[in-house]
C-alpha cells in the first residue's frame, strides 16, 4: 500500500531539515512526502524542497493545509503527521497492515522533553484515544484515502479539527489503536509551562465537547503564543 505522508507547515525552517531527513527511508520505498505550506517567512519551503516530492501553498490553517495536501496526494492511504513528530521504525508496513482491517486508525504517542509530566500526558493521551476512539493530529492519523475522500476530508475548523474529522471516520468504524509509538517533541508544552498547557488544552477540550464553537475557542488557544509551526 503506497501512502502519502503530509505534513502541515509554518515556519519550520529550525527543524524540517530534521524531519525529512528521518523520512527519506519511506520516500526511497515508493511512498510519497507532501509538505503544505502556511505562508511561512523563514524559507521552510525552500530547505523542504529537495526532500519532498512535492510542496504546496496554502492559506493558513492546518485543516485547510492538510485537505490541499490530500487533494494532491497518489497515495492509496494518507498519514498526517506533525513536522515535530517522527514514526516508528517500519511505520509504512504497520500502517499497511491496520489499514487491511480497519478504515483508519493512529498510533499511540511518547512526548520528549524534560518535565516527568510529560510523561504522564502522553500515557493519559493513549488510554483517552483508546476509550473514546478518537485520536489528535500528534498521533499520526492514518487513514485510507477513498475514505478521506467521501467523508469531505478535514472539516474546515481553525482549531479542534483532528477531533472533528476523528468523530467522522469513528461512525465509519473503530480505529486501528496502535501501541508502537510516534514521538513528538514537547516543545508547545515546554515553551508556556507544562501546567499552564495541560490545563488550556483540558479546558479548550472540555469547552468544544459541550458546544463551543472551534471559532470562539481559537482565540484563547493562540493568546497561549505557541511556538511556530502551530498552523
Amino acid at each position: 500500500m503506497r501512502l502519502s505522508l503530509i505534513l502541515p507547515a509554518l515556519n519550520e525552517a529550525a527543524v524540517i531539515p530534521a524531519t525529512l531527513a528521518s523520512l527519506q527511508p519511506l520516500r526511497a520505498l515508493g511512498h510519497e512526502i507532501i509538505l503544505v505550506d502556511g505562508g511561512s517567512t523563514d524559507g521552510t519551503p525552500i530547505l523542504a524542497a529537495p526532500g519532498v516530492d512535492r510542496v504546496i501553498t496554502a492559506p493558513r490553517g492546518r485543516a485547510r493545509q492538510m485537505n490541499a495536501g490530500a487533494a494532491q496526494a497518489q497515495g492509496e492511504a494518507l498519514v498526517f503527521l506533525h513536522v515535530d513528530t517522527r514514526l516508528p521504525e517500519g511505520a509504512d508496513a504497520l500502517v499497511s497492515d491496520a489499514l487491511q482491517a480497519r478504515l483508519w486508525g493512529r498510533f499511540d504517542i511518547r512526548i520528549t522533553g524534560r518535565p516527568w509530566v510529560l510523561r504522564v500526558v502522553a500515557a493519559l493521551m493513549n488510554v483517552r484515544s483508546r476509550l473514546t476512539g478518537l485520536a489528535t493530529g500528534d498521533q499520526a492519523i492514518f487513514v485510507r484515502r477513498a475514505t478521506f475522500a467521501a467523508l469531505g476530508g478535514f472539516p474546515d475548523l481553525p482549531l479542534m479539527e483532528d477531533i472533528a474529522l476523528s468523530k467522522g471516520l469513528k461512525r465509519l468504524g473503530p480505529p486501528a489503536c496502535l501501541r508502537q509509538r510516534v514521538t513528538t517533541s514537547g516543545r508547545r508544552w515546554e515553551s508556556q509551562g507544562p501546567w499552564r498547557t495541560i490545563l488550556l488544552m483540558w479546558r479548550l477540550r472540555f469547552d468544544y465537547w459541550r458546544g463551543v464553537p472551534a471559532e470562539s475557542l481559537v482565540g484563547r488557544y493562540r493568546l497561549s503564543a505557541p511556538p511556530p509551526g502551530d498552523v
